[in-house]
């Protein structure tokens, strides 16, 4: 199982980016997606998550209305679009996977697999 994050850069605050998760090696909609974050200094957090068989999506409060995650299941590929993004938002930005039923979205130790994270920053 392979999971490639990228998209990750540096943008000024009320930019926009696209996070792309892309995933090999296992059958796709048998799992969950979910994109965590690390800042400086800060325990890792769950942004979002997304359940590749039925397209379930949940968010953490500090992202609802600016960030949407979204799949595309002929290029077995997890998005992150990020919009009108903030300083506080600078972390690195890892996807994970977890099969069906066997996670909490919530949980990092719950996702068996990950990627190798992308940084983004948000300055002027």
């Amino acid at each position: 199982v392979q999971l490639q994050a990228s998209g990750g850069g540096l943008v000024q605050p009320g930019g926009s980016l696209r996070l792309s998760c892309a995933a090999s090696g296992f059958t796709f909609d048998d799992y969950a997606i979910a994109w965590f974050r690390q800042a400086p200094g800060k325990e890792r957090e769950a942004v979002s998550y997304i359940s590749l068989s039925d397209g379930t999506t949940d968010y953490a409060d500090s992202v609802k209305g600016r960030f949407t995650i979204s799949r595309d299941n002929a290029k077995n590929t997890v998005y992150l679009q990020m919009n009108s993004l903030k300083p506080e938002d600078t972390a690195v930005y890892y996807c994970a996977a977890a099969i069906e039923g066997d996670y909490s979205p919530e949980l990092a130790e719950t996702f068996d697999y990950w990627g190798q994270g992308t940084l983004v920053t948000v300055s002027s």
